[in-house]
């Protein structure tokens, strides 16, 4: 799953990694909680792409009460078409979440038993793109509510060791096919990230409290951690010929 993630790239690097128009109004935040505003990319009427904000933790339509989305922060990739709460979102309302990194923790037995923090990211450092839905909420009275949730796959090698579930990482050339709502290929894309592009490192707990909220957060404490590349494929060589002579 992901329940909490970071991103401070300046915002004229989100909009040339992410093809829009103007330099969005965002400012670093290195401890992203749900039912919080976070910043999405979709397509717009004129299928252009354009970076808003929406509260995570989807609401759909049919719903009576918007607290139901503190349990829809995450959705299933693999039952997306068949789940009442996220089928309609996933044909017509998909959607980038841009991200530096995610947080995940897991059980530690020394010096003393406890869940330690881990910071999880590209080898190389850039900014990334989490797959996600949205919907728009009406109340009764006329409120609107537009909400969003992180879409997740089984974990590649790298995570499987820390959680059996990540989020669907989607790569950039792959944006316009995610954002396009008549794309057939989408479910192609929900599938783990490759490993070896991928590294985390532990982090202080400080992050447990969300009222923590500053670079520090993302300073290591621990080694990293990385897959090995992948190991390069090539194409059988043919039998060496034997001398005529």
């Amino acid at each position: 799953m992901c329940g909490r993630y970071e991103l401070h790239t300046h915002p004229a690097v989100i909009a040339l990694a992410f093809g829009l128009d103007r330099t969005p109004d965002v400012h670093a935040r290195y401890n992203i909680a749900p039912m919080t505003e976070v910043p999405v990319i979709r397509a717009n009427a004129e299928g252009r792409r354009e970076l808003t904000r929406m509260r995570w933790g989807l609401v759909p339509r049919w719903a009576k009460d918007p607290s139901i989305g503190a349990k829809m922060i995450n959705a299933r990739g693999e039952t997306l078409a068949e789940k009442p709460s996220f089928r309609t979102a996933y044909r017509r309302h998909r959607c980038l979440l841009p991200a530096d990194g995610f947080y995940e923790w897991r059980e530690v037995t020394a010096p003393h038993p406890h869940k330690e923090p881990l910071h999880i990211g590209m080898k190389d450092g850039s900014v990334f793109a989490l797959a996600g839905l949205y919907e728009r909420w009406l109340s009764a009275e006329g409120e609107v509510l537009d909400s969003c949730t992180i879409v997740t796959t089984e974990a590649n090698a790298l995570i499987r060791a820390l959680h059996d579930r990540m989020p669907v990482i989607v790569a950039p050339e792959n944006y316009g096919r995610w954002l396009d709502p008549a794309s057939p290929a989408a479910a192609e894309l929900i599938a783990p990230y490759p490993a070896e592009a991928m590294a985390w490192y532990p982090v202080s707990t400080r992050v447990n409290a969300v009222k923590n909220d500053d670079e520090t957060l993302l300073r290591p404490v621990g080694p990293a951690h990385a897959a090995p590349p992948a190991p390069e494929t090539r194409p059988p060589h043919d039998p060496e010929q034997e001398s005529l002579f």
